[in-house]
């Protein structure tokens, strides 16, 4: 999703316990079988596979091949508050988005105006990272950064 997206409370329509179940089996493994699925609810694989073919149409389901950062040679993560220019946050938040080490950006009420996550090499990475690209954003006035000590829940691995 972009930085355009929206946070949507309501869907059009309405999922029944098959959907619910189609959702959490792929949460837990995206290649699982429509037919083990299928045989799972005793149901066909044809309406497993044309249930998830309409999870996907309307944007409930979206399969992607997650990479997980530590294998990747990412070994320091952190989320980072950054304080804007209020007439530049919009700008700042677009540039920092096309950094590499930037993985989500989020714009939030309170104590900061958006709220990064990052993946770096190492520490020295992330203080080149903040020094050299963060720093530098036209209308980031100040942040401050929460590095990952152990993470206690992680959806995607």
């Amino acid at each position: 999703m972009g930085m355009e997206s929206i946070i949507v409370t309501e869907r059009p329509e309405k999922l029944d316990e098959i959907d619910h179940y189609i959702i959490q089996t792929l949460q837990k493994d995206g290649r699982e079988a429509f037919a083990q699925i299928a045989e799972d609810l005793k149901v066909s694989p044809g309406m497993i596979r044309q249930r998830y073919n309409r999870l996907v149409e309307l944007g409930y389901l979206k399969v992607i091949a997650a990479t997980n950062p530590l294998m990747m040679g990412k070994r320091t993560m952190a989320m980072i508050g950054v304080r804007t220019d209020g007439r530049k946050m919009l700008e700042a938040a677009n540039k920092i988005s096309k950094f590499d080490e930037v993985v989500y950006v989020v714009f939030v009420s309170g104590g900061y105006d958006i709220m990064l996550e990052v993946f770096c090499k190492d520490h020295e990475d992330l203080l080149k990272f903040m020094t050299e690209k963060l720093a530098k954003v036209d209308g980031v006035r100040e942040t401050e950064s929460f590095i990952y000590l152990k993470i206690a829940k992680e959806i995607y691995f």
